[in-house]
């Protein structure tokens, strides 16, 4: 039920910064019932003492954001302006009333979960497609496959420059900078990925990608180890070193060859060091690439002889 309590602060935007529009009695008729008459408007009962209504407005903004314009989110306070809430019955809040050409069509109340919200704004506009981020990250990606990392730095920056922590783009270009040899620059994009963010399977994977780099910068000349390994076949370490120089060449099935090698000699050498980097590889080249599921296939045959 509605009730009188000391009002602190109105709520600010939401966490996407989705800009909201209070409207008033007086303002209601253009702001809701003429702006419905071109696309749906959903108006946002709430009161500065409510606090379940604190906990819809991010989420209810989220949604809205998704669909990009679609649909238009204006606030009512109902403490300040009653008079709408009271003709429309609402009795309790958060109360959300969706108006379509100029009447309330739709209508739901109390913090529901986001799922339901967006499952209630695709019964407007029906369902949502990617956001602008979204398109933006399909570009970057492609640009990468394609070999334009000019482009896809570009693409991510773009990305950056509206979610300032998005993970996607952050490890995107701290990839991209391990690729070109630019190592303190990938460390800085991975050091901007926020904390919460920091065991996200693809910062995994830029992190041990950044590791090889900089194990395969202190390597140098490679025929030194082949001609070590010529003259003792058992030198596990100069086969080590070897693999960490082919997987900086990008010869991976060559990499993963020598390694296992070294685990079908020994295993236990150096504490199972072998076995470790070859995971290492399969983490940094991710789980499906070619060479990793070549690798893992060779490692299991050894393990499970």
């Amino acid at each position: 039920m509605l009730n009188d309590a000391p009002a602190p602060n109105p709520p600010q935007a939401g966490a996407q910064g989705f800009p909201t529009k209070d409207v008033t009695t007086a303002s209601f008729r253009q702001d809701v019932i003429a702006e419905s008459m071109n696309r749906p408007v959903l108006v946002d009962f709430w009161a500065p003492w409510c606090g379940p209504c604190k906990q819809l407005a991010p989420v209810l903004e989220k949604a809205v954001a998704a669909v990009g314009g679609k649909v238009v989110l204006v606030k009512m306070n109902i403490d300040e302006h009653p008079s709408i809430a009271g003709q429309l019955g609402i009795q309790s809040i958060p109360a959300v009333i969706a108006f379509q050409r100029g009447q309330p069509v739709d209508g739901f109340m109390g913090a529901v979960p986001e799922a339901q919200i967006k499952s209630f704004i695709e019964t407007l506009v029906g369902p949502a497609g990617p956001s602008q981020v979204e398109e933006l990250m399909a570009a970057a990606t492609l640009a990468v496959e394609e070999g334009d990392l000019a482009g896809a730095s570009e693409l991510y920056a773009a990305i950056l420059a509206e979610e300032a922590d998005h993970v996607g783009a952050l490890t995107g270009l701290a990839k991209i900078q391990v690729d070109v040899g630019e190592l303190d620059h990938a460390r800085r994009f991975l050091s901007m990925v926020p904390e919460a963010k920091a065991n996200d399977p693809g910062v995994a994977s830029v992190r041990a990608a950044l590791e090889l780099a900089e194990q395969a910068a202190s390597i140098g000349d490679l025929s030194a180890f082949q001609r070590r390994i010529e003259a003792d076949p058992a030198d596990h370490q100069a086969r080590f070193d070897l693999a960490l120089g082919l997987n900086a060449l990008n010869k991976r099935d060559e990499a993963v060859d020598q390694l296992i090698e070294i685990v079908r000699q020994d295993s236990a050498w150096n504490e199972g060091a072998a076995r470790k980097q070859l995971l290492t590889f399969f983490e940094a080249w991710g789980l499906m690439d070619k060479a990793s599921i070549r690798g893992r296939r060779r490692l299991s045959t050894l393990v499970f002889a």
